[in-house]
């Protein structure tokens, strides 16, 4: 039996399998395109192979040699799909020298993604999110969406909790914090005569207390590197408790995200700047230092705008950056050039003492 028939048949037990669910591609497809696939059809020239890109709809349409990567609702004449189940390996990608191998499911998942068109989406972080109908008849808006998950899984809702759990669960959730014999008695109290009225009452009592925005703010803390090493070499302490007092006020303020983020970024820059616009761009200096006696400064003033790169495409980007300071990414959407662009604006500036 030749290696199209025996490939055709193949794909004829994955479409008698198929899913009728629409295929996911950022959260489905790129991940098994980008581990098995983009080392060698990705954007990088020095390693692609055979002239072919996977990693954008371009390469993968285009007609290479008389064969197509990827021919949207047509799995069967795509050589993707021939190339994932064929049994020759010396036409077998990945190759088997390559130590990578394309799971059963993960072959019928290429398969449904391209019976379905073969769309490539945006980079999640360029996505905007869409806002959906929420069902109607529903005690809690997000319950519907739980369901029917569980059922997708297999799995059957849990029962309702007892209050005393509930109460210790809302607590932990909103502050961090467990409640007190006193509160949970309260709790239980306000809970027999109503029990929406109590969780909604008890759910706006801890949003106000200032341990809500300390529990919340301990996420962005650590993505700020607050509480990272201060030095490569003297690992002195740091003195930045007035910086995390600003997240923290931030969030129990409810400040708007993009003032919370502006002000991180460049509160010293705005004009007419208060004290707390100037504490809050504490954000872009919280990276390490090296103040040893033989460094070459220049060194670490680069290493500095390295990691404020870093954490900005972390945070503000939903982006990791640092692997295109030395090639253009082939994971996430960011090329060599476009890395030392940012690298440039970062680089304007010179702040090893400020006066403001």
């Amino acid at each position: 039996m030749s290696n199209r028939i025996s490939t055709a048949i193949a794909i004829i037990l994955l479409v008698a399998l198929r899913m009728e669910s629409k295929v996911d591609y950022a959260r489905e497809i790129l991940p098994i395109l980008s581990t098995n696939c983009f080392e060698c059809h990705g954007p990088d020239e020095e390693t692609r192979e055979a002239d072919l890109r996977l990693d954008t709809p371009e390469g993968a349409y285009a007609d290479l040699f008389g064969a197509v990567a990827v021919n949207p609702g047509d799995p069967e004449n795509s050589e993707l799909i021939y190339r994932i189940l064929v049994k020759d390996a010396d036409e077998l990608m990945p190759p088997p020298d390559s130590k990578k191998e394309l799971s059963a499911n993960e072959k019928q998942l290429l398969h449904d993604w391209i019976a379905q068109g073969g769309e490539y989406d945006e980079h999640w972080a360029w996505t905007v999110p869409e806002k959906h109908a929420l069902p109607r008849r529903a005690k809690n808006p997000i319950d519907p969406f739980v369901v029917s998950r569980l059922k997708q899984e297999g799995l059957k809702p849990s029962e309702p909790a007892p209050a005393t759990t509930l109460v210790r669960r809302i607590y932990l959730d909103l502050i961090g914090l467990p409640p007190s014999p006193q509160e949970i008695e309260a709790f239980l109290v306000a809970h027999k005569k109503s029990k929406t009225k109590a969780v909604d009452s008890l759910i706006d009592e801890l949003m106000s207390r200032p341990t809500y925005g300390e529990k919340w703010a301990r996420q962005w803390l650590d993505l700020a590197r607050y509480s990272d090493t201060n030095g490569f070499e003297k690992d002195k302490p740091r003195d930045q408790w007035i910086y995390r007092e600003w997240v923290i006020n931030a969030i129990n303020n409810d400040m708007p995200y993009d003032q919370f983020l502006t002000e991180q970024l460049a509160g010293d820059l705005i004009p007419g700047r208060t004290q707390d616009q100037i504490i809050a761009s504490g954000f872009m200096r919280n990276g390490m230092v090296n103040e040893e006696g033989a460094i070459i400064p220049e060194q670490f003033r680069l290493e500095g705008i390295f990691d404020r790169m870093d954490t900005f495409g972390k945070t503000a980007l939903g982006l990791t950056l640092q692997c295109a300071q030395c090639h253009t990414h082939k994971f996430d959407p960011v090329t060599h050039d476009e890395y030392f662009e940012l690298f440039a604006f970062f680089n304007e500036t010179h702040e090893a003492q400020s006066w403001i």
